[in-house]
């Protein structure tokens, strides 16, 4: 099979551009991407491992990942590929639910939450719960760092984490667990609240922050207009760069109870890629490597406009 744009992409210019999913089940229809008759797990990975040098891992934002999953990923994809994984819902200040916690942690919720709440956050519980949440998924991508195969953690803030002494604290000391439990693996940081790049003052404080702690600002492509906007600002604060697109969907992306698929399912243009080029050229030149993952994860559309950003280098 010849090397994909993707991969050249990668050893070329230092760029790894995939998708936000490989098993995203509007992807799995056979022929859509993966070839006919191709069913397995393993296969599927193997596969997408083939296309493109990067992937992003989004169940762990639901649920603690297991140290045997990370072992079977590093055995099933190529010395070079590797994988950057969404930090759990508790760790970024979201909402968890009762199931996507091991069943000795579960055990800790108070009996007043878990009688009363489908879904708690952080502030509802006790210490020990985060801490040993944060414990768990750590040490279960051990396998992956030590393959070298752990590209970054992704800590994707809410709109409810506004800048603030505390908040700027919190991303701080979030960098710094990463680096005291997995050494050299990469804390990305991306913001839903437009507080921290409102304008160029905010952006320069913002930028500064990550910065001075080595951490990498996630640039966004994504809807505006909206309290979870984020400027298309192209900057890189760390070795490593990332850059995340989310698609265009204005109509669907502030309402609630909508569907992931018809809030990201966005089919890019090569116009609309191309409008990145010039700023994607500008991160390979200020950061060692630079990461591109497409989340508009519906059907193929992810797949099709990873393909077009490795085409532009």
């Amino acid at each position: 099979m010849p090397e994909s744009e993707a991969w050249k992409a990668f050893r070329q210019h230092g760029i790894r551009v995939g998708t936000a999913s490989w098993t995203d089940k509007t992807l799995l229809e056979p022929g859509l991407f993966y070839p006919k008759g191709m069913s397995t797990a393993a296969e599927r990975l193997a596969f997408y491992a083939d296309n493109f040098p990067i992937v992003e891992v989004d169940s762990t934002y639901y649920g603690l990942p297991s140290e045997r999953n990370a072992e079977l990923w590093v055995e099933r994809t190529p010395d070079e590929f590797v994988f950057n994984v969404k930090a759990y819902s508790l760790m970024t200040q979201h909402p968890a639910t009762a199931r996507g916690l091991p069943k000795d942690l579960r055990e800790l919720i108070p009996e007043e939450i878990a009688e009363t709440k489908k879904r708690f956050y952080p502030r509802d519980l006790p210490a020990e719960i985060i801490d040993g949440a944060w414990e768990r998924f750590l040490s279960a991508l051990v396998p992956l760092a030590q393959a070298s195969k752990l590209g970054a953690i992704l800590f994707q803030f809410p709109e409810w984490f506004p800048p603030s002494r505390s908040n700027r604290a919190y991303v701080v000391e979030s960098g710094d667990r990463v680096a005291a439990a997995l050494p050299g693996v990469a804390c990305a940081v991306e913001f839903r609240s437009e507080g921290w790049m409102r304008d160029a003052q905010r952006q320069e404080r913002t930028l500064q922050l990550l910065s001075e702690h080595g951490l990498p600002y996630v640039c966004v492509d994504m809807p505006q207009g909206f309290k979870t906007s984020i400027p298309p600002v192209a900057a890189a604060t760390a070795p490593l760069a990332v850059v995340r697109f989310h698609g265009r969907r204005d109509d669907t992306w502030g309402k609630r109870n909508v569907s992931v698929h018809d809030k990201f399912g966005y089919d890019y243009s090569d116009a609309e890629l191309k409008e990145w080029q010039p700023r994607l050229a500008g991160l390979t030149e200020d950061a060692r490597e630079v990461h591109v993952l497409m989340n508009n994860c519906y059907r193929d559309y992810a797949v099709k406009s990873a393909r077009s950003i490795a085409q532009l280098f």
